[in-house]
């Protein structure tokens, strides 16, 4: 019995022992961590000090406590950001589709302000910046150097002023000013119309309003077409469109889907982590789909573009979307105003990662960019020398083989393709999808 007391004994020294010599050093360590970690707290109370009373000029506490974490935040990627108040109440109003700027998506690439896309209609737009673009000053003042919020903030104005910018851009020698009046930004969230018989989907940006538009405006151009087995198929545009609400894309990519996954969040911790599918119901009825993207499609038009391209839904043709693939979550923080943290990165149905690779698409499809040093040519006024046909020709036999309304038909598709050919000098990428449409028409068709 003394034995087995001894050996009991003995197992709880050596237990103790065990657990000094391992857990002592992890107490120790993380201790060490949290001094070091006061320490800071402690030094950054002494800068704060030493700048409120000894500054060349007089400082705004407040001010500097912003700017403090916003550099903290700024400091972990381009999209983390601390919002004061009045910035956070800026994005609520962004998201419900109203704000007053120039119309553009920006962020920040090794110190420089890079355009994400200008959306359509705003001043931006019309005066020509395209995505890509690089603004280097604003009314000759210098962005280099500046943070990004900063730098939106030399670009924010009352409505109706004007602001010069300077543009770099590629294969263009040189930098270039553009003048902008800055106005109120009233975004329509979907544009739709017919071109032939392809119903053309204009998604602009993903806000509150962007999933009803888009029920709203598919309806609309179906009806107008006489019913869905007259539309050959639908063109989803994401050219330029920066994103915006996570919720907004998932419901968009679920209009056109009947199972499978949409998207998957992860995040640091499993816990974070979330997954997204489809329900039953394809507003295009098993129409054909072509989606449309270019280097100014970010973020939420990239779940989109993914989700319908992995699940073979639609074709995807264009340029490299911009790379987006992280999740940002906006946190209400005292005082009223905001944090907007990434807190996850976000992948296809197929598991790839869209981060900094973007979305490739399937057929790419350049547009001629536009040259802002062109001259406009003047127009000739003469008659173009008209092409000659056989039936042109004097004495002709006619074409006994079809009867008056089959060759009224056939001319009327003629004079349909011409008009149609049209299209490709205003919008090349937009032509070469409604020439897809229609090919993948012929071939549901055929069978």
């Amino acid at each position: 019995m003394k034995r087995y007391a001894w050996a009991a004994i003995g197992g709880i020294l050596a237990g103790a022992i065990l657990t000094t010599q391992v857990a002592g050093p992890l107490i120790a360590q993380e201790s060490a961590r949290s001094a070091g970690v006061y320490e800071q707290l402690d030094l950054f109370g002494d800068i704060f000090e030493r700048i409120r009373s000894q500054y060349v000029e007089e400082v705004d506490e407040t001010d500097l406590i912003e700017s403090a974490i916003n550099g903290m935040l700024t400091s972990l990627d381009p999209h983390s950001s601390y919002l004061s108040p009045e910035d956070a109440a800026q994005m609520r109003t962004q998201t419900k589709g109203e704000f007053g700027g120039l119309g553009i998506e920006v962020t920040q690439e090794e110190g420089f302000v890079k355009v994400v896309s200008p959306m359509d209609g705003t001043p931006a737009d019309t005066a020509g910046i395209e995505a890509g673009d690089f603004i280097t000053h604003v009314d000759g003042e210098s962005l280099l150097g500046l943070t990004l919020d900063d730098a939106v903030k030399m670009m924010r104005g009352p409505v109706g002023s004007e602001i010069v910018v300077t543009v770099v851009r590629e294969g263009t020698d040189e930098p270039f000013d553009v003048s902008i009046i800055r106005d109120t930004i009233e975004l329509t969230a979907v544009r739709s119309r017919t071109e032939g018989d392809s119903v053309v989907l204009r998604v602009i940006t993903f806000s509150d309003q962007t999933y009803p538009k888009l029920v709203e405006n598919l309806n609309e151009q179906v009806e107008a077409a006489g019913g869905i087995d007259n539309v050959n198929g639908f063109i989803i545009d994401l050219r330029n469109n920066p994103g915006g609400l996570l919720n907004q894309a998932i419901e968009v990519s679920d209009a056109f889907l009947d199972e499978g996954e949409i998207v998957s969040t992860r995040g640091r911790d499993v816990a974070d982590s979330d997954r997204f599918n489809a329900t039953e119901g394809d507003l295009a009825q098993g129409k054909p789909i072509v989606v449309l993207i270019n280097g100014g499609s970010a973020s939420a038009s990239e779940i989109v573009a993914g989700a319908l391209q992995d699940h073979r839904r639609a074709i995807v043709i264009g340029t490299k979307s911009f790379g987006k693939g992280s999740v940002q979550t906006v946190m209400p923080v005292r005082g009223d105003g905001a944090m907007r943290l990434t807190t996850a990165r976000y992948y296809t149905p197929s598991g790839r990662s869209i981060q900094t690779l973007g979305v490739s698409p399937d057929i790419v499809v350049q547009q001629p960019r536009r040259d802002p040093d062109a001259e406009i040519e003047e127009e000739d006024d003469s008659p173009a020398r008209p092409l000659r046909s056989e039936a042109d020709l004097r004495g002709a036999i006619s074409n006994d083989s079809v009867s008056e309304d089959e060759r009224k038909i056939i001319l009327d598709e003629q004079a349909a393709a011409e008009e149609a050919a049209k299209l490709r000098d205003e919008d090349y990428q937009l032509a070469y999808a409604i020439d897809i449409l229609k090919g993948l028409s012929a071939l549901r068709t055929g069978d």
